[in-house]
């Protein structure tokens, strides 16, 4: 019978700087354990339905579908979430959304709006840091809609709600503080669409139009009746897209347009206010 530690040397996954941590992920899910419990315990023998599960597991994640696919779940913020075929993956990227929309608003009474919430990533993580805030997600797909209920119901977050809506199309009346959204920014024609993780994934979540822009300049022209004053607007992109997002906003009137850096040093959101 094998061990933990043969198992995952025998593991191949195809080489990234990732591959070493999926395989220990989905060891860890085959068994139904903590990831820590494969260090601590490397010589202990993996049951054989264990032993199966983890081999479809690879041979799963070697055609390239996302681990967070496989596992079902994906870890945001300090949340774990549940995720499927019918989202995005929730990335550290848009981490800076939650960051950023923090830094911008104090802690005390405040409707937020999630643009395209997916998984419900970005509304229960404020959720989560604002108690106070009021914060509503809301998505065109159905079934997104019932999966980030499921996310909310099950972390237990009253102060956020989820509702279908295609971008405003469902709001009509309603004001918030603060508008966020991360949605789709990818041009039809990028090769990366084929390429990775990303072949897996929705591409309604991913494409938008010839120049990626298509959805960001939908929502920017959206706003205005959908912020009080002043109210902030913030937007991921891609990492070309910085100058083209910053003078759509000012186009459309907001004040202290600028760009925030992610990790790696691209500007990945851009904001603006409307006085």
């Amino acid at each position: 019978m094998a061990t933990i530690e043969s198992l995952l040397n025998e593991a191949a996954l195809p080489e990234s700087p990732s591959a070493r941590l999926d395989t220990e992920w989905l060891l860890a899910a085959a068994l139904g354990k903590p990831a820590s419990y494969l260090r601590t315990w490397p010589e202990r023998e993996v049951p054989a339905d264990s032993a199966e599960r983890f081999a479809a597991m690879l041979a799963r994640r070697r055609a390239g579908e996302p681990v967070a696919y496989i596992l079902g779940r994906q870890g945001f913020w300090s949340l774990e979430l549940e995720v499927a075929p019918h989202t995005l993956i929730p990335r550290p990227d848009t981490e800076l959304l939650v960051e950023t929309a923090l830094q911008l608003l104090p802690g005390t009474p405040a409707d937020i709006l999630d643009l395209g919430t997916g998984t419900g990533a970005i509304a229960l993580a404020l959720a989560s840091e604002r108690p106070h805030w009021r914060v509503l997600g809301v998505d065109r797909i159905a079934e997104a809609v019932a999966l980030a209920e499921r996310n909310r119901a099950r972390l237990q977050l009253a102060n956020a709600a989820f509702r279908q809506s295609h971008w405003y199309q469902a709001l009509a009346g309603e004001r918030f503080a603060l508008i966020l959204s991360n949605p789709p920014y990818i041009a039809a024609s990028d090769p990366h669409l084929a390429e990775g993780d990303v072949r897996f994934e929705p591409p309604s979540a991913l494409v938008a139009g010839a120049d990626g822009l298509d959805d960001i300049r939908t929502i920017i022209a959206g706003a205005a009746p959908h912020l009080t004053r002043p109210g902030w607007l913030l937007l991921e992109h891609g990492f070309d897209q910085a100058d083209a997002v910053r003078r759509l906003l000012a186009a459309a009137g907001f004040v202290e347009v600028h760009s925030r850096t992610d990790l790696g040093g691209h500007e990945r959101i851009s904001l603006g206010r409307l006085d």
